[in-house]
């Protein structure tokens, strides 16, 4: 992997970490991701209009773009449900944990992308690594929230689907500016209801307004740093570096947040960096 796409990726994934660990701690779930989106959504709508308007794509480029704003639309929706039934640090590692496996392993067969062995090695440590990191028992009940599993398995869905599908539309000449604005209108159509219905978007904006413009930008950049990677590594290389992330949440947990982790998280932490690395060097 180039050293430039792996800063990138990183990048990403620490920018992931902290808009969430914001989100965490808003007040409204809902309302401070429709707010961090939307900011970015009015500031990126007059090149997104003179792109759109200059491109000429194939009618199913459309429709993969269409799909991609539906299944965002579902992600920002249930990701605000994850977070108020979850704790940050089991939370989001599982759903980044599931979405990067099922990245992963997709994107072999519908990109033809190819692992090494030592690449398959190291997507097996930091998919067990995640999963022990979240939580979860392959024997026994879950120590996460049953409402707020559900969610996460949900959210790793969305992830998965979403980022198939951007592969393809940004292979088709779509911008990763222009892939972010879809993302923002999805993210704004789908919280309005419930940003609505919360009445807590004065408040949130009293309480929180630093934290939602620094959101605004850390929100789209992270995903911007990640698309940039995929244009220039494969994607079945670079899904699961981002899951570094993971890394960067549990840290941000255990200072900010003070949840509960114990010396088993700092082991799946140093297990999760050493598949990074057997699949940057060798996958």
């Amino acid at each position: 992997m180039e050293l430039l796409s792996l800063l990138l990726v990183l990048s990403s994934g620490l920018t992931h970490a902290l808009w969430n660990l914001f989100t965490k701690r808003s007040i409204h779930k809902s309302v401070f991701l429709w707010c961090i989106h939307s900011v970015t959504l009015i500031l990126l709508m007059p090149y997104f209009l003179m792109e759109m308007s200059g491109l000429k794509l194939e009618p199913h480029i459309y429709g993969l773009m269409l799909l991609s704003m539906t299944i965002q639309g579902f992600y920002i929706t249930l990701l605000s449900k994850a977070y108020t039934h979850g704790d940050m640090s089991q939370v989001y590692p599982f759903m980044r944990g599931l979405g990067a496996m099922l990245t992963s392993l997709c994107s072999l067969v519908l990109f033809h992308e190819h692992l090494s062995a030592a690449g398959y090695m190291g997507l097996s440590i930091i998919i067990f690594s995640l999963f022990a990191l979240s939580g979860l028992r392959f024997r026994g009940p879950s120590s996460l929230n049953p409402k707020a599993l559900i969610y996460a398995c949900l959210v790793g869905l969305c992830i998965s689907g979403y980022t198939l599908t951007d592969k393809a539309v940004l292979d088709a000449g779509v911008s990763p500016i222009a892939l972010i604005q879809l993302s923002n209108i999805s993210y704004f159509i789908a919280l309005i209801v419930p940003v609505i219905l919360s009445r807590g978007l004065k408040q949130e904006w009293s309480v929180n307004w630093r934290t939602i413009l620094l959101g605004s930008i850390l929100a789209p950049g992270s995903y911007l740093l990640f698309l940039f990677a995929m244009r220039l590594t494969p994607l079945a290389h670079i899904a699961p570096v981002r899951e570094m992330s993971t890394v960067f949440g549990t840290i941000l947990g255990i200072i900010v947040l003070r949840e509960q982790q114990g010396w088993r998280r700092i082991i799946t932490s140093v297990l999760i960096t050493l598949g990074i690395v057997t699949i940057a060097l060798w996958g």
